[in-house]
């Protein structure tokens, strides 16, 4: 399924504050906007970003729940950290290389939004990571960092 577009729908507690990490920080591009959302273009996939009035709390580490972008090429993944780090967004882990010397090797990052959402940031050494490489059992860190 190649021809689509990945949707995902998150909170936020103010509009502006969205444009500033989202479009000024990670470079996405607005779409449309209403009094309680917005629309942004996101490497290609479309994210809505919900005005809440419900306190937004942090999680305690990177899982259950963060969003992200898996790059196909190590030269896009580093242009983005170099924008993250230039614009001086929150990094919630620094880069690092995760499960180094096997298939499934690959750098990563994340990033924390003003509303305590994270993202990561991936690019695999071996691309067959991605989806493959079935023969392994771990999947992202064994303690939550």
């Amino acid at each position: 399924m190649q021809n689509t577009i990945f949707h995902a729908a998150f909170p936020i507690t103010n509009l502006e504050d969205t444009k500033h990490f989202y479009i000024d920080g990670l470079g996405c591009e607005a779409g449309r906007q209403g009094p309680g959302s917005l629309i942004l273009n996101f490497q290609g996939h479309q994210l809505v970003a919900h005005l809440t009035h419900e306190p937004l709390t942090p999680q305690r580490g990177i899982y259950p729940r963060h969003f992200g972008i898996t790059f196909l090429e190590e030269s896009d993944w580093e242009a983005l950290l170099e924008r993250a780090q230039e614009r001086g967004l929150t990094f919630y882990q620094q880069p690092r290389l995760r499960f180094e010397g096997t298939r499934i090797e690959h750098r990563t990052f994340f990033l924390e939004d003003p509303f305590h959402n994270l993202l990561e940031f991936k690019f695999y050494r071996h691309a067959s990571a991605i989806f493959g490489e079935t023969q392994f059992s771990k999947v992202g860190d064994t303690v939550a960092v």
